[in-house]
């Protein structure tokens, strides 16, 4: 894949649509293009998180743990960027990441990408736009859940 092609890719997610395609050039340019065969877990919940990452081609599981074993809380696909909250938050991984399929992705460092933030504020308020989404998914499933313990406990 070509270095016009992974700009393409960049600029297809929403973080990245506000980047003049020369920093995007550069971010490609920087950033490490890493791929998985199926199974593999990129990182564990609990890793200090070292990079975030996107994906080119193939699906993730998005896994937490819990007393019964690992559940799949999401499934990410092309275009998706994670890996990003540990770095924010400069806290331990908050999921497991394992490749559902094989996975193409590039590794965005952690250095670069708080460079990133500091240098385009559209990225940071992308970057909360997208956690408050997230935390509004994740609110509206403990709901649900709350709901049907409730429905399921004797009155």
């Amino acid at each position: 894949m070509s270095l016009n092609e992974e700009v393409e890719i960049l600029r297809r997610i929403p973080l990245f649509q506000q980047i003049e395609p020369s920093k995007l050039k550069l971010l490609a340019f920087t950033s490490e293009r890493v791929a998985f065969d199926a199974g593999h877990v990129l990182f564990r919940q609990g890793d200090a998180a070292t990079a975030a990452y996107v994906i080119i081609d193939g699906k993730a599981e998005v896994l937490t743990d819990s007393e019964s074993g690992p559940v799949q809380l999401a499934v990410l696909e092309n275009n998706h960027f994670f890996g990003e909250i540990a770095i924010l938050c400069d806290v331990p991984r908050t999921a497991t990441i394992r490749a559902q399929t094989r996975l193409v992705t590039l590794r965005i460092s952690k250095d670069l990408f708080l460079r990133l933030i500091k240098e385009f504020p559209q990225i940071a308020v992308a970057v909360m736009r997208e956690l408050a989404h997230r935390l509004e998914l994740t609110n509206n499933q403990l709901r649900e859940a709350r709901e049907q313990i409730a429905r399921q406990s004797p009155a």
